[in-house]
C-alpha cells in the first residue's frame, strides 16, 4: 500500500475567514481525505468557537462532538503531548470543520496539581460540553475553566490517573470501596435552611431498579412525587472500548463495536468499518454495499422495535410488548441464520463483509417484512387514539429546537424536535441517495413524538430493504485488496491450497491493515442517531486514537433537565422515549 500524505491546505470558506478574523490564532490548516483540520491558539479557542457558531455566513450551530488525544507516541511531530479536538456542523450549509488545540504535558500537570482550568469551557455555548469536558477531564487530566462541575463522569470518585494516557496500564484496574452519595451536587438545594430541604424527600432512583434497566442512576429531591432537582450517575457499564481499540488491529476492534448498541450490533459494524475504509480511501463492492443497507435497516428496526415495546410495558401497556417481539424474533431468525448470532453479529469487514447472504435469504426476508407491517399497524392501533397513552405522552418532557441542538441530539429524537437532519439524505453514503424513501418529521418533541416516529421509520426502514433486495447485484462482497480484505479459505487460490494465500492470511491477522499516517471523522445514521469514529492513524497496524462519538451520551445528557418538574412515573417513560443504551452511553 502506497503512503498518503496530508493534502495541501485548501482555502475553504471557513479557513480562508478564519484566518481574517484570527490571523495569530490559527497556526495551521490541512486537509485529509475530505475532512478540513484547523490548529487554533489554545487561549483564543472559545472566541473562535463562539465566531464559528454566531457568524451567520458560516453558521456551526452545532458541536458534534469534543474529544481528547494523547500523542505521548508520536514523537517529534507533536511537541505538545494533548489535543482536544472540536468537530463542528454547520446544520444550515451541511458542512463539517475539525478545530484542535495543542497542551504541553507540564501545564496539564500544573492545571491538574492546581485544580485549575488549562482551557476554557466551550459549555457556556453548548450544553453538551459540559459532560465532554468531564469526559476529557476523566480519561486524559485535562481541566477546563470555568466549567460548571469539573468531576470525573465515567470511572468512579476513588479513580486514580487518567485512562486513555498512553502511560496508564490497560490491565489496572480500581475499585470502588463506597458508593458517591451525590450529596454535593445537590447544589442550591443543600445549601437552602434546613427546613426547606427537610421538606424534600431524597430518593435513589436505580442502578438496581427495572424502570432504570440495571445501569443507571439519578439522584432526585422530591416535593411529593414532583421532582425538583435530579442528578445523574453514568459508568456502571464503562469498559473502555477506546482504551481496547488502541491495543487490537483494525480487524479486532469489530466485535468491540457490537457491544455498543447492542440492540442494533450490525450497525455499529457498518460505521466503525466505514470509518476505516475512508482512512484506507478503500471502496467496496456494490453487492457489499447493497447487503450492508439491508442489514442496517433490519437493524434500525430491531432497535425501534425494542424502544417502542419496552417504553409502552413501562407504561402499563403490555400487549404491544408482544407484536413488537414476536416479529423481532423472527428478524432475529433472519440474522442468525445470516451471521450465526442473534444478538452481537460481527458479520461486517473492512473491505467488505465476511461472506455472502445464504440461499433463500430474500424470501426469507420479505417474509418477515409482511409479518412486521402489520404486527407494527396493530402496535400503533391500540395506542394511537388511547385516551391513557396520549395524556402519559402528549406535551410529557418536551425540548425545546433549541436545546436540542444545544444538547448535539441526532436520530430520532432530533427528528421528533422538528428537525429534518439524517444522514442518509444531507451526506448520502452507500446508495442512499438512490433509494425512494422519506425521513418522518414531527414537532413535539415529548414523549408522544419520540415513541411515534419511530413507527414511521420502520415504514421507511421496509421501503428501503424492499428496494435493495430488488435492486441487489451480483459480483464479490469483498474488495479486491490483499492489503486490506482477507483472503478466501477455499479454492485452488485460496489459503487452504495456496502458500500465497496462506502467508497472506498470517500477515493480516498478525499485523493488521496498515492505513496511511492521517486522522479522519465518520458518521452514520445509526438507529439513535449520528454514530461516529474519530481515528488517529500511525501507519501501523493498530489504531492509534479511535474515539467513538455515541449518540446516546449527547442525548441522554438532557435527560435530568426534561424531567424536574415532572413526576417519577413520567422520569420511567421519558428515559424509555430516549432509548439510551448503556452499552453506547459509557462505552
Amino acid at each position: 500500500m502506497t503512503t498518503a500524505v496530508a493534502e495541501p491546505a485548501t482555502e475553504c470558506l471557513t479557513v480562508r475567514r478564519l484566518k481574517e478574523e484570527f490571523p495569530d490564532a490559527v497556526e495551521f490548516a490541512h486537509s485529509f481525505r475530505g475532512d478540513e483540520s484547523v490548529l487554533v491558539d489554545k487561549d483564543k479557542i472559545v472566541d473562535v468557537l463562539t465566531f464559528l457558531k454566531n457568524d451567520s455566513e458560516l453558521d456551526y450551530n452545532y458541536l458534534m462532538d469534543l474529544a481528547g488525544a494523547d500523542h505521548l507516541e508520536l514523537g517529534v511531530d507533536y511537541p505538545e503531548r494533548y489535543e482536544v479536538v472540536y468537530h463542528l456542523l454547520s446544520m444550515s450549509r451541511n458542512d463539517r470543520i475539525r478545530l484542535k488545540v495543542r497542551l504541553d504535558e507540564e501545564e496539564v500537570e500544573e492545571a491538574l496539581e492546581s485544580k485549575s482550568g488549562v482551557l476554557d469551557s466551550a459549555s457556556g455555548l453548548w450544553a453538551v460540553a459540559n459532560w465532554a469536558e468531564r469526559e476529557i477531564y476523566d480519561m486524559f487530566g485535562i481541566r477546563f475553566s470555568n466549567h460548571p462541575n469539573m468531576r470525573r463522569i465515567l470511572t468512579h470518585k476513588e479513580f486514580v490517573g487518567h485512562a486513555l494516557r498512553k502511560d496508564y496500564p490497560i490491565k489496572q484496574g480500581q475499585f470502588l470501596s463506597e458508593a458517591d452519595d451525590l450529596q454535593d451536587e445537590l447544589g442550591e438545594y443543600a445549601a437552602e435552611s434546613e427546613d426547606l430541604f427537610a421538606d424534600l424527600m431524597e430518593l435513589n432512583i436505580g442502578p438496581a431498579h427495572p424502570a432504570m434497566h440495571g445501569t443507571f442512576r439519578v439522584l432526585v429531591l422530591l416535593d411529593g412525587e414532583t421532582i425538583v432537582k435530579a442528578v445523574p450517575e453514568i459508568g456502571y457499564l464503562h469498559r473502555a472500548f477506546e482504551k481496547s481499540s488502541e491495543k487490537g488491529t483494525y480487524t479486532q476492534v469489530i466485535p468491540y463495536t457490537d457491544r455498543l448498541n447492542y440492540l442494533s450490533a450490525l450497525s455499529n459494524n457498518v460505521a466503525y468499518c466505514r470509518a476505516v475504509e475512508k482512512l484506507l480511501g478503500l471502496e467496496i463492492p456494490e453487492r457489499a454495499t447493497f447487503i450492508r443497507v439491508i442489514i442496517n435497516e433490519l437493524s434500525r428496526i430491531i432497535d425501534h422495535l425494542v424502544c417502542v415495546g419496552t417504553n409502552l410495558v413501562d407504561m402499563g401497556a403490555l400487549t404491544n410488548f408482544w407484536y413488537s417481539f414476536k416479529v423481532r424474533e423472527e428478524i432475529y431468525e433472519v440474522l442468525e441464520s445470516l451471521t450465526g448470532h442473534r444478538l452481537t453479529n460481527n458479520y461486517v469487514r473492512i473491505g467488505g463483509l465476511a461472506y455472502d447472504l445464504y440461499d433463500g435469504f430474500s424470501e426469507h426476508l420479505r417474509s418477515c417484512l409482511r409479518e412486521l407491517t402489520k404486527s407494527v399497524n396493530d402496535m400503533k392501533g391500540l395506542v394511537a387514539r388511547n385516551r391513557i397513552f396520549l395524556d402519559r405522552t402528549k406535551g410529557v418532557a418536551a425540548i425545546s429546537p433549541e436545546d436540542a441542538i444545544s444538547h448535539a441530539w441526532s436520530g430520532p429524537c432530533l427528528r421528533s424536535a422538528g428537525f429534518d437532519w439524517d444522514l442518509r439524505k444531507k451526506a448520502p453514503y452507500d446508495f442512499y441517495d438512490e433509494f425512494d424513501f422519506d425521513v418522518p418529521v414531527l414537532n413535539g418533541g415529548d414523549v408522544h413524538d419520540r415513541i411515534f416516529i419511530r413507527f414511521l421509520e420502520i415504514e421507511q426502514s421496509v421501503r428501503i430493504i424492499e428496494q435493495a433486495l430488488e435492486r441487489l447485484p451480483g459480483g464479490p462482497v469483498n474488495a479486491d485488496n490483499r492489503s486490506v480484505a482477507m483472503p478466501e479459505k477455499q479454492g485452488h487460490e485460496g489459503v487452504y491450497g495456496n502458500i500465497e494465500s496462506l502467508m497472506n492470511h498470517f500477515v493480516m491477522v498478525y499485523d493488521g491493515l496498515k492505513p496511511p499516517k492521517g486522522e479522519i471523522y465518520c458518521g452514520s445514521e445509526a438507529p439513535n442517531g449520528e454514530l461516529g469514529f474519530y481515528l488517529i492513524s500511525d501507519g501501523s497496524g493498530n489504531p492509534y486514537r479511535a474515539r467513538v462519538r455515541p449518540p446516546c451520551f449527547n442525548i441522554y445528557s438532557a435527560f435530568t433537565k426534561l424531567i424536574e418538574g415532572g413526576m417519577i412515573a413520567d422520569a420511567v417513560i421519558v428515559l424509555g422515549g430516549l432509548n439510551v443504551v448503556a452499552g453506547e452511553l459509557d462505552r
